[in-house]
Order: structure tokens, then C-alpha cells, then sequence
């Protein structure tokens, strides 16, 4: 009779029938909301101030049934969830949840492992020791590299360039983990002139300041230009760490890796490639050439909540020589059992100790969608953004990017004239009010747009319709509102 089995037959008592209860109500809770996202109103249908009235109140002085907290719970935020892992959330690049990682994490949180250690927990350890050579073998980077799971691309830049930072300052004669930054060399930052917010909060986070960070002149689409960052490295001496992207947040284009690599290597530098969605492009074989020479980078950073569409805290880091981010992040003390041989701990590849076993989910999105599910997914994520940008421009919307990825990037204009920043941000919020879609506005180089990101693995083409229509209605009627005017 195996474990499971005997837990199974045990006698229960309150508190068991009481845990039961409660699981048996989320489960409820879960599937309702699973059978009625596709079709739920995409954005939010209350206020932060409406949901802290529903949840708050005075703290609860006496322990109150599980099932009954559960039911309040899904009670009082229910209208102010968003349909985010649904086919028609179009915002910042946000995927849904496959259903075998969906599964996993319901399990992750039972089974409650801390994964830091090999000794706390051989499954957590084993689980993230194989989605580690899966993961490098699907992106295809160095087989030899290290890799950590982090909660998401923020901390996946942050370990990468961390691990940049000991590499460039050992280089240089400086043990920065013991003697810190207080009289260390110089340590000069190269970024693009488009880099992603989270290189720039991990600068600032490394001690190292966003406002130093030089940056690298990009092309119209956002690509950091080569020949200006051979010029913007000219002048340095000493350590130098330089951050290129993997899949612009606003156009979805890559920086020419071959050619930055050549140049960063030529002057010793450290090249880390922020790819939070961009390197799932690898993946499949008709977009594989955007990545052409990443595998020549010496650290990298991902998202697999995004294009993986496994639940969230399931960032990547991978490092080409894991002595660097081991050094970087590695954690000693008498009371830590560290394993010996082949077994992983955890914690020295990740800046965390005590946190989830996020292999789990993982390694259930990799194993129920194979090597071709990947690739499907990519792929037909792209297809439908390019679909989207034909729907929209047929539509006489302005598409101001090249769609070679999963990003759309359109601005509206007013027929009648005026200011086309101010119509568009009309139109944005006539869109996410409208509850069909939603997508996010933004601002790329003065310019106020609408971002569309196509990543969840339930969009489908009917789906796209949908939302290309929702969005030239939002248009039409802000433009009607105007004329009435």
C-alpha cells in the first residue's frame, strides 16, 4: 500500500474534514472560473477602493471555518479580477496557464517543499536539475551553462548581470562579495538605447545606478546599433558589463546579437541578453534566425510565465560558466547541508533560499507540450499577431512596427485631425472599459500607442476577430464623440 493510500484510509477528524472542505470548495471555485474566463469581461469590473472595503474591516478576532474564508475570499475579489490568463488580454506580454502547469502548481503548493536545499527536498532539487537541460536545449545555449529559477525576469536580469559583475570584477583583481563596491574598480555599464525597465532597476539593485549605465543609440525598431556600440566602448578601460534584448517590449525586435558579441568580446566585456519573451523564439525554426548569434552571450534572462504560459514566480537565469553565478549567489553557513556529487542545491543558483519548487510546473509544461508544442505555440502566437496588425490596418489604423514576433504596436488618428496622442489615449481606454479585449497604452519615443502582446496558448483566430473588431469600434466611437462635439 503505498503512502498516498494510507493517508487515504486514515480516520478523519475535524481538522482533516475541515482541510477537505475547503480544497473541495477552491476546486469548485477554480474550475467555475476556468469554464467562464473565455467569455468573462477581460478587465476589471471594481475599484482598489470597492475590493479593500469588501476585504477589510477589523481584523477577525476568532479562527473561522476554512471553507467559509475560502468562499469570502473568492467572494469579495471576484469583481475586481482580470481575465489575464484568458485569449483576449492582449498586455504586457502576458501568457495564461497550460493546463498540466496549472495542475503542477496546485500540487507545488500541497506538497509544499522548500527547494533551496537537496537535502530539504531530492524531488525539488532533481525536478529543476532536468528543466534546466530541457530549457537550454530548447533555447539552445550552452549545454554546460548554469541555470537558476527565479520568481521572474526582473530577478533573471539581476542574477545574470550579478554574476557579470563578479566575472568582470574577479577579472580585475577585486573580490566584490567580500570586499563589496567601496574602492573596486570602475564598472562601467553599456545598454541599449531601448533597454527594458528591469535592466535598469537591476543596475540600481547591483549597486552599479541606472543613471551611469551609457546607452547605445537604437534603430527604428528599437535594435541597438553595433557600430555605436563600438564606439560607446572605445573609450572604457577596465570592467565593463553590456546588456543586450532578446524581443523589444514595443516592437517585438531583436538586437543583432553576432555582431554586439564580436564587438563586447573584443573589449573583455561581460554580454548579458535580456530575453523575458524574445528568446522562446528559438523555439521554432522559421523565427530562429532573430536570434543568431545569442548563444555567444555570457549570461541570459527569461520569462516562463510568459510564452511558456506556466502560472507566475518562474523566471530564468542562465549563466555559460556557472562558476560565475555560483560565486555571485552561493550561500554558506554551518546549519546548511550542502550535497555532494551530482545532486543541485538550489539556493546556489538563485538570490532566494527558502522559496516554491518552481520546477514543478515547469517540467509539466515542458512534458505535456513536447519540443512541437513549444514550437506550435510560438509560432501560432506569431501568426495571430500578425493577423491582428492586417485586421487593424485594414481598418485604416497605423501599424508602427515591423510584426516580426508577437507585438503590435499601433497608433490612432483622428479623420478629422488633431491631436493623434491625445485620440489615442481615448481610444485605449474606450478599449480596456469595453471588457472584450484589453491591451495596454504606452509611450515609444514620444509617440502615445496602443501594445498588443499575443501569448497566451488559448488565443485563437476567432478570438483575434474579436478583438481587432472591439478595438476599431473603440476607435469609431471616440471618433464619433469628437464630431458630435
Amino acid at each position: 500500500m503505498s503512502t498516498s493510500d494510507n493517508v487515504v484510509d486514515r480516520p478523519s477528524g475535524t481538522a482533516e474534514v475541515g482541510r477537505r472542505a475547503a480544497l473541495d470548495r477552491a476546486h469548485q471555485i477554480a474550475v467555475e472560473f476556468l469554464r467562464t474566463l473565455p467569455e468573462r469581461p477581460v478587465g476589471p469590473g471594481a475599484s482598489f477602493g470597492d475590493l479593500v472595503a469588501a476585504l477589510g474591516g477589523p481584523m477577525p478576532e476568532n479562527p473561522e471555518e476554512a471553507a467559509l474564508v475560502v468562499n469570502a475570499l473568492a467572494r469579495a475579489v471576484e469583481p475586481g479580477l482580470v481575465g489575464s490568463a484568458g485569449p483576449r488580454y492582449f498586455g504586457f506580454v502576458i501568457g495564461g496557464n497550460v493546463p498540466a502547469a496549472l495542475a503542477a502548481d496546485w500540487l507545488t503548493s500541497t506538497w509544499d517543499q522548500n527547494a533551496a536545499l537537496n537535502i530539504a527536498s531530492p524531488a525539488a532539487a532533481a525536478v529543476e536539475a532536468v528543466v534546466a537541460d530541457w530549457v537550454k536545449d530548447l533555447l539552445g545555449l550552452p549545454g554546460e551553462a548554469g541555470v537558476g529559477f527565479v520568481t521572474g525576469c526582473q530577478m533573471a536580469n539581476f542574477s545574470g548581470l550579478l554574476a557579470g559583475r563578479h566575472a568582470a570584477l574577479a577579472q580585475a583583481g577585486w573580490d566584490v562579495e567580500k570586499l563589496g563596491l567601496q574602492g573596486a574598480p570602475e564598472v562601467h555599464v553599456v545598454i541599449g538605447e531601448e533597454a527594458h525597465a528591469t535592466i535598469l532597476s537591476a543596475l540600481r539593485f547591483l549597486g552599479l545606478g541606472e543613471a551611469r549605465a551609457r546607452r547605445v543609440p537604437a534603430d527604428a525598431q528599437g535594435r541597438m546599433i553595433p557600430e555605436a556600440l563600438k564606439a560607446t566602448l572605445a573609450p572604457l578601460s577596465g570592467p565593463i558589463l553590456v546588456a543586450a534584448q532578446a524581443g523589444n517590449v514595443s516592437t517585438g525586435a531583436f538586437d543583432p546579437f553576432e555582431k554586439i558579441a564580436a564587438i563586447a568580446h573584443a573589449r573583455g566585456a561581460w554580454l548579458h541578453v535580456d530575453g523575458a519573451f524574445g528568446l522562446w523564439a528559438a523555439c521554432d525554426p522559421s523565427r530562429r534566425h532573430l536570434l543568431q548569434g545569442v548563444e555567444r552571450a555570457d549570461s541570459w534572462a527569461t520569462d516562463a510565465h510568459k510564452w511558456l504560459n506556466v502560472p507566475y514566480d518562474s523566471g530564468i537565469v542562465i549563466v555559460k560558466d556557472p562558476a560565475h553565478l555560483n560565486a555571485a549567489l552561493a550561500k554558506n553557513a554551518a546549519y546548511l547541508i550542502r550535497s555532494e556529487g551530482e545532486a543541485r542545491d538550489n539556493h546556489d543558483f538563485t538570490p532566494e533560499s527558502s522559496r516554491r519548487a518552481r520546477g514543478f510546473a515547469l517540467w509539466a509544461a515542458l512534458r505535456s507540450l513536447g519540443r512541437s508544442g513549444v514550437r506550435d505555440l510560438v509560432s501560432r502566437c506569431c501568426t495571430l499577431a500578425a493577423r491582428m496588425a492586417e485586421r487593424l490596418q485594414a481598418g485604416g489604423v497605423a501599424v508602427l512596427n515591423d510584426v516580426v514576433l508577437n507585438q503590435v504596436l499601433v497608433r490612432f488618428t483622428p479623420s478629422q485631425g488633431g491631436d493623434a496622442d491625445a485620440f489615442t489615449r481615448k481610444v485605449v481606454a474606450q478599449i480596456q472599459a469595453g471588457g472584450v479585449t484589453w491591451a495596454s497604452g504606452t509611450k515609444r519615443r514620444g509617440t502615445e500607442a496602443l501594445r498588443i502582446s499575443v501569448s497566451n496558448w488559448s488565443t485563437t483566430e476567432d478570438d483575434i476577430d474579436r478583438s481587432a473588431e472591439a478595438i476599431l469600434d473603440a476607435c469609431r466611437e471616440v471618433e464619433n464623440t469628437l464630431i458630435m462635439r
